[in-house]
């Protein structure tokens, strides 16, 4: 399974989300299919993608958010997996492509290349809810599951240690940063409103 195919296979997928990925290859990726303005691509920051993406979610936890992690990624920071256990916010899936390497600086291998199981890592830290997936339409049903579950999930995703021909975007980080928190302030504003007008009708029928 190529990560790119993955991706494109679950776009559709992710506009009413949250979406945060991981540098490098994950993120132009997604870029390269069409960028949106629920779009935040982490740069500079290998490791946190889940922290960021466990951040939006305990904040806006009527918002499904979706993180496209790494193998090399989470390995640099494996407690994030434990804070994630810790928090368990219902409305984050947590998506790790594992190619085993580190493909976005120049290949070496990662722990998973020898054995090392993310997802078993992800069971042990106490996230309930975990899978590892080989071919796409076993990725596919995945992740809608995952996106239909009320619970926090970590799938894994074994991918080709293959990429695009650069790791980086177009889109500038700031310009990105403030695209996408203004995304979030105007979605929950939006949110609020619907539940003072339901709440509104509700009072004068009653």
């Amino acid at each position: 399974m190529k990560r790119l195919d993955a991706i494109a296979a679950v776009y559709d997928k992710l506009e009413s989300c949250a979406v945060v990925t991981i540098m490098g290859a994950v993120a132009a990726e997604l870029q390269s299919l069409g960028h949106r303005e629920n779009f935040f691509y982490l740069q500079h920051a290998m490791g946190l993608a889940s922290s960021v993406g466990l951040g939006i979610a305990l904040a806006q936890p009527r918002t499904k958010v979706v993180v496209f992690d790494g193998d090399g990624s989470v390995l640099m920071n494996l407690g994030g997996l434990t804070t994630l256990a810790r928090y368990r916010p219902t409305n984050l899936v947590h998506v790790v492509f594992d190619n085993e390497s580190l493909l976005s600086v120049g290949g070496f291998p990662t722990a998973t290349s020898t054995g090392s199981d993310i997802a078993g890592m992800a069971a042990a830290a106490s996230i309930q809810r975990t899978d590892t997936v080989r071919e796409l339409d076993t990725f596919v049903m995945a992740f809608d599951q995952a996106l239909g579950a009320s619970e926090l999930t970590t799938l894994v995703a074994k991918v080709e240690a293959i990429g695009p021909a650069a790791f980086v975007t177009d889109l500038a980080l700031l310009e990105n940063r403030f695209q996408f928190a203004r995304h979030l302030r105007e979605r929950n504003s939006r949110e609020r409103a619907l539940r003072d007008r339901n709440t509104a009708t509700v009072n004068a029928n009653t």
